[in-house]
């Protein structure tokens, strides 16, 4: 049961729509809960769901309702309360991408939403930590977090949602802005490697951009991250084709990608580097990124057990630094 429940909507998720969802939301949640269970707060500025998650001790469920970004502010917030009070987190997905949506298996059908936090169990979900912020599904630097925080002012502009925005972006900044960055990092504190890349994800959660499958096998409640890089040489037409390949998860035995699991990753660029936190910036050249194993109990649906339908059993990764697995090379 939710008990106690406040719903912290975005009224301006997904243009606009969050309004009319979180009215909806709120009538579905009080005919099924009563009256006296449900408080609302609507965000008015950047980074408010954070300070109201972070004000809602007493409460034994705390809603975002909005997309990835609210998501993120929401779990934020939740962890400056005392680990022993703290609110579950639930979610009514109303974004462009509701990527971590995808990993909880949560409808982006309001009714339906709702049914399922009706039936919802808390489960313990690990969290990533990153320069001092957590995250809930996805960390990247270079191209795909300039794609990520393109879609941004894009969405404005088109009100594209979803794959076909991403998609905009994607073409866009392979064709026009596709940069190699110097790397070195360092995983579960092993000796440093690195190279140049195009893309490095650091995942909790399995897809970004509206449901590309960066790392398939990714759970949230397995302890640890799993990683990819991209490193040349990638031609810009090879690139699109791992891209579209990356929608459906098929993009595992391509040469020019490395996957990785671990716990702990220290990254340095030889410069600023694009990087994306739940689709949002965060400016930097150097990131300690750590696992925070089981922080916040998730109010996932009946049946979930920490992967999405996309892929309900992790497995092992190819990884090219063991010699394993079956790789593809993608024509020029």
């Amino acid at each position: 049961m939710l008990g106690k429940t406040l719903l912290i909507a975005n009224p301006a998720a997904q243009n606009g729509e969050g309004a009319s969802a979180a009215r909806a939301v709120t009538a579905l949640l009080k005919e099924r809960m009563g009256e006296g269970s449900l408080e609302v707060s609507t965000t008015l500025y950047p980074y408010h769901a954070a300070e109201l998650a972070a004000a809602s001790r007493g409460f034994d469920s705390v809603v975002a309702l909005g997309g990835d970004g609210i998501i993120h502010e929401v779990a934020n917030g939740l962890m400056k309360v005392d680990a022993e009070v703290r609110p579950a987190m639930g979610i009514v997905p109303v974004g462009s991408g509701n990527d971590f949506a995808k990993t909880l298996r949560m409808s982006t059908k309001w009714p339906q939403a709702v049914d399922q936090l009706m039936e919802a169990q808390p489960v313990p979900m690990d969290l990533g930590l990153v320069n001092g912020r957590y995250y809930v599904e996805t960390l990247s630097f270079g191209l795909d977090a300039a794609i990520a925080l393109d879609t941004v002012q894009r969405r404005k502009r088109t009100g594209r949602t979803g794959t076909p925005l991403y998609l905009a972006s994607a073409f866009d900044q392979l064709f026009n802005h596709m940069e190699l960055y110097r790397y070195q990092v360092s995983l579960d504190g092993g000796d440093p490697f690195g190279g140049e890349m195009y893309l490095m994800a650091v995942q909790n959660g399995i897809t970004y951009g509206g449901g590309f499958a960066i790392c398939p096998h990714a759970s949230l409640v397995d302890g640890q991250f799993d990683i990819c890089i991209a490193r040349p040489p990638l031609t810009r037409p090879k690139a699109t084709a791992v891209l579209l390949m990356a929608k459906d998860g098929h993009h595992l035995g391509v040469k020019n990608l490395q996957f990785f699991r671990a716990k702990e990753v220290a990254v340095t660029f030889d410069r600023i580097v694009p990087t994306q936190v739940d689709g949002e910036d965060l400016t930097g050249d150097s990131f300690r990124i750590s696992m925070a194993p089981g922080a916040l109990r998730i109010l996932a649906p009946e049946g979930w057990q920490g992967n999405s339908a996309f892929n309900p059993h992790p497995a092992t990764y190819p990884d090219r630094t063991q010699g394993a697995g079956k790789y593809i090379d993608v024509p020029a």
